[in-house]
C-alpha cells in the first residue's frame, strides 16, 4: 500500500490553503493557520487536523489502523 504524506490543509475560518507533510509517527492535533493565525483542532470524531481539514487523511487512517 502506498501512503501519501502530502496533504493540503484548508483553514475553515479564512479559506487559506497550504500543502504540508504529515508526520508518520504522531497525530497532529493542533495546526495554526499561517494567514489568520487561528489554531485548528480536529472536528469531533476525527483524530487529527489532516483528517478534518486536509485533502488526504493521516498515514495511520490510510493504512486502516487506528490513529494515536
Amino acid at each position: 500500500m502506498n501512503i501519501e504524506l502530502q496533504s493540503t490543509i484548508t483553514c475553515p475560518y479564512c479559506g487559506h490553503k497550504k500543502e504540508e507533510t504529515m508526520p508518520t509517527d504522531a497525530c497532529q492535533y493542533f495546526y495554526e493557520c499561517e494567514n489568520c493565525k487561528k489554531v485548528l483542532k480536529p472536528k469531533q470524531g476525527d483524530c487529527c487536523v489532516y483528517c478534518s481539514y486536509g485533502t488526504v487523511k493521516c498515514p495511520p487512517i490510510q493504512q486502516g489502523t487506528s490513529c494515536c
